[in-house]
Parts: structure tokens; C-alpha cells; sequence
């Protein structure tokens, strides 16, 4: 099993970051079999501000270039992307296009 920690940002706004939210407490089946699926076995969301964390767990054979490729193929997928984009924006140091970031672990105890 492979574990992952992402980031992302949210348009620092209440009400977007409200709705977001309520979003995420009813997430379409069709997302959560794509997620599923890919062989990503658990995911957890956090939020600090504006300031999204991503924790997943993927089985071995989890890709990230192999689930966008499922991704773009799936049109619920990206009819669920484009909405989640209305409230998310990029981090600073993302490539043009990209949402989550991969984040490097520094410590472990």
C-alpha cells in the first residue's frame, strides 16, 4: 500500500468554501467509484483557512497518470472537476492546469 498527502487551496470565501464543503458530505457515486476503482482504498480531506490536505492510500499498482487517463474518459468525473474548480485555485508553485499537489515528506517518527 502506498500513501500519499496532497494540497490544494480554496478561494479564500466563506460562502465558497461553505458550499464546498457541503459538497464534499455528498460526493457523487460515480467520483467515489472512479476513486475507488483506480485502487485508492482510502482518502481523507482536511482543511486549515483556505487551505486544503489530502491524505491516500492506494494499492501498488495505483497510478496518478492512469487515473487522470480514466479521468478524462469518465464525463461525470469531469463534470464533477469542472464544478469543484469553480471553488478550488491553485497553489502558488502549480504548474498551469494543475489542482493537487504531491507534497514531499520531510519528518517521520
Amino acid at each position: 500500500m502506498k500513501r500519499y498527502t496532497l494540497a490544494l487551496d480554496l478561494k479564500d470565501d466563506e460562502n465558497l468554501i461553505r458550499q464546498y464543503e457541503e459538497y464534499h458530505q455528498e460526493v457523487w457515486p460515480e467520483v467515489l467509484e472512479s476513486i475507488k476503482s483506480s485502487g485508492i482504498r482510502n482518502m481523507e480531506i482536511y482543511r486549515t483557512g483556505n487551505r486544503l490536505f489530502m491524505i491516500m492510500e492506494a494499492e501498488d499498482h495505483f497510478s496518478f497518470e492512469m487515473k487522470a487517463q480514466a479521468d478524462k474518459a469518465d464525463p461525470k468525473v469531469q463534470e464533477w472537476e469542472t464544478l469543484m474548480w469553480n471553488y478550488q485555485q491553485a497553489l502558488p508553485n502549480s504548474r498551469p492546469g494543475e489542482k493537487w499537489i504531491v507534497m514531499d515528506k520531510i519528518f517521520s517518527l
